[in-house]
């Protein structure tokens, strides 16, 4: 392992441990606008990486990810420590739970296409390995999004299947108890890999294209 591999490898964290402070960042401050505090209470509305920090989402598979092998690099994921939502306290807790479960991803989505527009501009000012990095950067936004969506507990696709098929708040934290095992199964399915592998790079080329970035 070279002192470059070290260093993309450490530029790549850094950049997942941002993406995932505004993601969580996104859950509470929706929740706060939904009627409850308590994220905001617990310090949990805040852009201090700190807070937010699981140590096995947030430390130990994505830094295994990263420098395990350069195969598994490339696909970088993690998740940081939920951020608490009492449910009594929203408005509408059915719309407002999923309003507050989406937020993340979308936070996610709206952080990619900003990165896309910075990389048309490190484009316009010939800064091409600005641009690259801006478009990595993006592209691991959209797959924290992508990935987030993923029905299983504790990640935010989840909190939407829990209030679709009307699932208990007890059974469902009895799930998201070992829910991390179970993503890191998923995560080993070659089908899933693939799938979120499309819908990044799918949705990249689209954001590329509509700021006039050539997408190879």
């Amino acid at each position: 392992m070279d002192a470059n591999w070290i260093i993309e490898g450490l530029i790549s964290y850094l950049g997942l441990i941002v993406l995932l402070t505004f993601h969580e960042f996104g859950h509470a401050w929706t929740a706060e606008k939904c009627g409850d505090d308590t994220a905001r209470l617990q310090g949990r509305c805040s852009l201090n990486p700190i807070v937010h920090i699981d140590p096995i989402g947030t430390v130990v598979l994505p830094l295994l990810m990263i420098f395990l092998s350069p195969g598994i690099s490339r696909f970088l994921i993690g998740w940081a420590k939920p951020v608490p939502v009492n449910p009594h306290n929203l408005r509408n807790p059915r719309v407002d739970d999923i309003l507050v479960s989406m937020a993340g991803p979308a936070m996610n989505l709206l952080l990619a296409v900003g990165l896309v527009a910075l990389a048309r501009a490190g484009v316009l000012f010939h800064l091409g390995d600005a641009a690259e990095l801006f478009l990595q950067m993006a592209a691991l936004s959209l797959l924290l999004c992508f990935f987030n969506l993923i029905p299983i507990p504790p990640l935010d696709g989840s909190h939407v299947l829990r209030n679709l098929t009307g699932m208990s708040y007890e059974t469902y934290y009895q799930f998201a108890r070992f829910g991390f095992i179970a993503v890191i199964i998923v995560l080993q399915v070659p089908q899933v890999r693939l799938a979120l592998s499309v819908a990044v790079n799918g949705t990249l080329v689209l954001l590329g294209t509509i700021f006039g970035i050539p997408m190879q």
